[in-house]
């Protein structure tokens, strides 16, 4: 069995061989990154279709290609032409955020987290497509005419590189519009975000034929980026558990069945070859390797050898501490005002304990993440971690202290096209499955005061969040 995984992320869209042997990139190309207005990002489709194409042509022979998604990034276009009538809205873009609190001051969270378990945050999709139907006029002229297609990226791709309009159950949980308990998009929230449910995709599994590419292969998987990435961690079973280090950080563990925390949100993690739905709990920090790079952007450090190793205590145990919320809070607190910042600063603080306060301030969210989920579901050990910031032996070991958890620091560095080839090889009736390999860390002993003082930070940072 030889698969191709094809990752359409958030900043490239790579194409990945996975057979017996491995995992070997045979083409990547980044895409561009657009800010047309404050708390707007947004993505060119015809250049991802382009680059998708190019991966397509690039790649050698395989048995099958799996696709994964950026889960909430959505756009609108034209059913008849196939052609985008708006720029890819990307799960980053927060304009919608007065909608959702406005939505939200009138009870209708209420509707959001019984339905499709989800806040009301513009992170997900409903939002976003509402505001298309708002802002966009050519979008109410199809739909009067019977043309306009609604989706996240995933349905686009699929529609114009198969010619199947169609989403999946991962994917179609993270836009806010699907009933969980019935995996069907839901009329009461399409109604509350005036979106018009006859411009939705069909939901059809994850796994099996979904299509024919350009060339002629087959089209046997499409999944979210972090539930393929859960996959190929080899999560079966409930409690399994993994934490992607991306641009954010993402925790993902398996439930099985539906389960609802206080925190973190629940969601469908793919639906097996019977068609059922595997849900799974969902935590994220929506700036961790973002706020890496943004830290060295500002010149707090020149090379990530840097940050490697440090030759002092950690930042916390001297009363420094830095919070992520460069795009607001995620999980457990869901808080788009909050913002980052840095407290505890004196004239003898240096831009190398700045830069290790960050860090740690990821670990710290991290493990607020990780808490909310095992409030509502025991968690396996060890927990399974990957991403670029993986590769830092002081953060990982740092982090494997603060959740007081082991730690697998997984060999392959491509888990997520790992996990979509193998869903992939699924619904082509076979099987790519390795026994998961990497280096273990146990945790050590940690001052519960390095806790009080982040949560003090964190605390601080949300007050003056609100009163802005």
């Amino acid at each position: 069995m030889r698969a191709l995984a094809i990752d359409q992320g958030t900043t490239s869209t790579r194409a990945l061989v996975v057979d017996e042997a491995g995992v070997t990139t045979v083409h990547s190309v980044e895409h561009r990154q657009f800010y047309p207005a404050p708390e707007h990002v947004e993505h060119d489709p015809e250049e991802l279709i382009a680059n998708l194409t190019g991966c397509l042509q690039a790649a050698p022979d395989v048995d099958c290609v799996g696709l994964d998604n950026q889960g909430e990034s959505c756009l609108a276009w034209d059913a008849q032409t196939g052609r985008a009538i708006t720029p890819v809205i990307v799960w980053q873009d927060s304009r919608t955020a007065q909608i959702c609190e406005r939505l939200k001051a009138g009870g209708a969270e209420a509707l959001t987290l019984s339905k499709a378990g989800l806040p009301l945050d513009p992170y997900f999709s409903a939002s976003k497509l509402g505001w298309i139907m708002t802002h966009v006029p050519q979008a109410r002229e199809l739909l009067r005419a019977g043309r306009l297609r609604l989706g996240t990226t995933d349905a686009f791709f699929r529609d114009r590189l198969t010619g199947s309009f169609a989403t999946d159950p991962s994917t179609a949980s993270r836009t806010s519009l699907l009933d969980l308990e019935t995996g069907t998009w839901d009329p009461e929230l399409c109604a509350l975000f005036g979106v018009p449910m006859e411009a939705l995709p069909e939901i059809r599994p994850t796994s099996g034929i979904l299509g024919t590419l350009p060339g002629g292969r087959k089209l046997t998987a499409s999944v979210v980026d972090q539930q393929a990435a859960l996959y190929g961690h080899g999560a079966r079973k409930q409690g399994d558990t993994k934490i992607t280090f991306g641009t954010g950080a993402f925790a993902l563990t398996l439930t099985g069945t539906l389960a609802r925390g206080n925190g973190p949100l629940p969601t469908i993690a793919w639906s097996d070859q019977a068609g059922r739905n595997v849900h799974a709990l969902d935590g994220g920090v929506y700036a961790a390797s973002s706020a890496i790079n943004w830290a060295r952007g500002l010149g707090l450090f020149s090379d990530f050898a840097d940050i490697d190793e440090f030759d002092r205590p950690p930042a916390i145990s001297r009363g420094i501490a830095f919070v992520p919320a460069l795009a607001g809070l995620a999980c457990p607190h869901w808080d788009r005002n909050a913002r980052g910042a840095w407290m505890g600063l004196s004239l003898d603080s240096k831009s190398i304990d700045m830069a290790q306060s960050v860090l740690e301030g990821v670990a710290f969210r991290t493990a607020e993440v990780m808490s909310s989920i095992a409030a509502t579901t025991a968690i396996s050990e060890p927990v399974s971690i990957d991403g670029g910031m993986s590769r830092n032996p002081w953060f990982c070991q740092f982090l494997c202290d603060v959740l007081g958890r082991p730690l697998m620091i997984s060999d392959e560095p491509e888990l997520t096209a790992l996990g979509c080839a193998q869903l992939a090889a699924v619904g082509a009736g076979s099987s790519l499955e390795r026994a998961p390999t990497g280096r273990l860390l146990t945790p050590r002993p940690v001052d519960p005061g390095w806790f009080e003082t982040f949560v003090k930070a964190r605390d601080a940072i949300r007050a003056f969040g609100a009163n802005g």
